[in-house]
């Protein structure tokens, strides 16, 4: 069983800090996911995010904190703008891996991955918001968020 995420580039923008940001704007970055290497199928792929630094308001407060959204494209992300300023669009069809949620969150199923069978990939995207609800005590806050995907094998069967 093998899951892994992109090399850092094109395909892995997750370590890619945005800064300046306010109440209403998007962050979005994109990743691969590949079960390419693996030659078994898996039963499941979740995603735990956390705080990998001092945690803060954007990053605790479940409401007015960063939200973030996992969706896939059929045929790859393509990509626009500048670093940090990235934004993607998709020729193909769209589907929700991950519905809004706060950015912090252990074990969230996700759902539509193509990467759940052996030898498949998919281009994901990673958007971040934050609310226009979010007040001036966010001002000048900072958190930085790590993503780990976790691949859970198949069912065993008879073989």
């Amino acid at each position: 069983v093998n899951i892994a995420l992109g090399t850092t580039a094109a395909t892995n923008r997750l370590n890619v800090a945005a800064t300046g940001i306010v109440p209403g704007d998007t962050i979005q970055r994109a990743v691969t996911l590949s079960n390419a290497a693996g030659n078994q199928n898996l039963s499941a792929v979740t995603l735990t995010t956390a705080a990998t630094t001092t945690s803060t308001k954007l990053d605790s407060d479940a409401t007015n904190g960063l939200q973030v959204v996992v969706d896939r494209c059929s045929t790859g992300w393509v990509e626009a703008g500048t670093a940090p300023a990235y934004t993607y669009t998709c020729a193909g069809t769209t589907s929700i891996v991950l519905a809004s949620h706060a950015v912090v969150g252990a074990n969230m199923a996700l759902a539509n991955l193509s990467s759940l069978t052996a030898g498949n990939t998919d281009s994901l995207r990673v958007t971040m918001t934050l609310p226009a609800t979010a007040d001036n005590t966010f001002e000048s806050l900072s958190s930085t968020v790590g993503f780990t995907f976790t691949g859970t094998q198949r069912t065993a069967t008879d073989q």
